[in-house]
């Protein structure tokens, strides 16, 4: 097994509560998961609910810090998470010959140094016709003193995202998602400085912003977002 990591953040316990944030991306991801799906980075599961479908058959939480790892595997002795849940506390090292419909990657990329060597690997272990799909924090220009606290090395645009696949994998899409929500972050970056949110921003963040970036992503076609989506298949 790879050498343990703890995650240096604690933005994770912020966010569970951003359900409307969290069923956006439901709505957008859904679509492409099904079969056996391989959640890397799974974290505390906060997301996992909002992403299940009744096209997956085995879902496995990959999550390679031993604490979340335990909070997720009690969880799932909880009744928190479907039956054909498994949890491994590991990296992709530790999943042998192991094989997935599905790959997903939410807000877990930008945390691994060398995310190429990453992507490739998981590519590996992407059956023909799976799906990998990336979300991502947006654009470099709104690196701020969060990133760096939570552990970013990077943030995407749709150049560096797409340079990331390689050439065998067909595009799906790429897109941005929450233009408001990039708003708000640029104000952070150059008024506020603040290495984390308050509940009260990420209240408000959910309930009145989300919405409506919900409602302008789709009228400017994805132009620009706080976060980014990349969808890929392997033929």
């Amino acid at each position: 097994m790879a050498q343990p990591l703890h995650y240096p953040g604690n933005e994770l316990e912020l966010f569970k509560e951003a359900h409307r944030w969290k069923s956006y991306l439901g709505q957008m991801i859904q679509p492409h998961i099904k079969g056996k799906v391989l959640e890397a980075g799974a974290g505390i599961g906060g997301t996992t609910p909002y992403l299940m479908t009744a096209a997956v058959t085995e879902w496995t939480l990959l999550e390679p810090d031993p604490e979340m790892a335990d909070e997720l595997i009690k969880k799932k002795g909880d009744g928190q998470f479907p039956a054909f849940t498994q949890v491994i506390n590991g990296t992709l090292t530790d999943l042998a010959n192991d094989t997935f419909d599905t790959i997903l990657y939410i807000d877990v990329l930008e945390h691994i140094e060398n995310d190429q060597a990453e992507f490739k690997q998981a590519i590996e272990k992407l059956n023909p016709g799976g799906r990998i799909i990336i979300l991502s924090p947006a654009l470099p220009s709104l690196y701020s003193p969060f990133d760096r606290a939570i552990g970013h090395y990077r943030r995407y645009d749709r150049k560096t995202l797409y340079a990331l696949a390689p050439v065998e994998l067909k595009l799906i899409q790429i897109r941005f998602l929450d233009i408001f929500g990039m708003i708000l972050s640029l104000g952070n970056k150059w008024v506020l400085k603040k290495t984390y949110p308050s509940r009260g921003q990420i209240q408000f963040w959910d309930k009145r912003i989300v919405p409506l970036s919900k409602v302008f992503d789709k009228l400017t076609r994805y132009w620009r977002g706080r976060s980014i989506l990349g969808i890929w298949e392997k033929s």
